[in-house]
């Protein structure tokens, strides 16, 4: 590729944050990095009957998931999953659509309620590698450090702000007036929302 053809830059942020590693034994594995001193995210049974078990090394911003199988995807978190498959295709890639998971497998279309963690894309790479895109907005609690907030990319920081532009407008509507402390409002929402913290009402 040239200088000539070279892309322009992404616009929707794309952040490696989970990669997969194959594991013969869940648990024994679980038990090794936890010794390790690995933070334990997560352990839960998914609506398809799924595992996931989670763990991020001391001070890393990306984490493991433990699995079985072959064509282990990387994750691949955004803000706003539309936009991102948007873009890839735009780029080149076959994405396919969105889909949440139920208690038979895949579901078409992003899970109705909208919940962070809930809506998926997939796509793979010329040599077969799998990528999941998986939206983010609220992460839950114990995933990230609750004393740090951190935003990547304006992008990242311009769609934590409409989302509490939309949180504070129905605010206000429950108050019944014009919240001139607005700008504290919008500051306690964005840092509890990226701690997985309960959002101020």
């Amino acid at each position: 590729m040239t200088t000539e053809q070279a892309p322009t830059a992404a616009k929707v942020d794309l952040k490696l944050e989970v990669v997969v590693i194959p594991v013969s034994d869940v648990d024994r594995a679980k038990r090794f990095y936890q010794d390790l001193g690995w933070r334990l995210d997560a352990d839960f049974v998914r609506p398809d009957g799924s595992r996931a078990v989670q763990l991020t090394p001391p001070g890393s911003p990306t984490s493991i998931h433990l699995g079985s199988g072959s064509a282990l995807p990387r994750f691949l978190i955004v803000n706003d999953i539309e936009a991102a498959r948007a873009e890839l295709i735009a780029r080149g890639a076959d994405v396919s659509e969105v889909f949440h998971r139920g208690a038979e497998g895949r579901i078409k279309g992003p899970d109705p309620e909208r919940p962070s963690y809930g809506s998926l894309a997939t796509f793979n790479d010329p040599d077969g590698n799998a990528w999941l895109l998986q939206q983010v907005t609220q992460r839950l609690p114990g995933r990230v450090d609750g004393n740090s907030t951190n935003f990547s990319s304006s992008a990242d920081l311009a769609a934590a702000l409409r989302r509490a532009a939309a949180a504070h407008g129905e605010h206000e509507k429950r108050t019944g007036g014009h919240d001139a402390n607005w700008p504290d409002w919008y500051a306690e929402y964005m840092v509890r929302e990226q701690a997985g913290k309960p959002l101020p009402e």
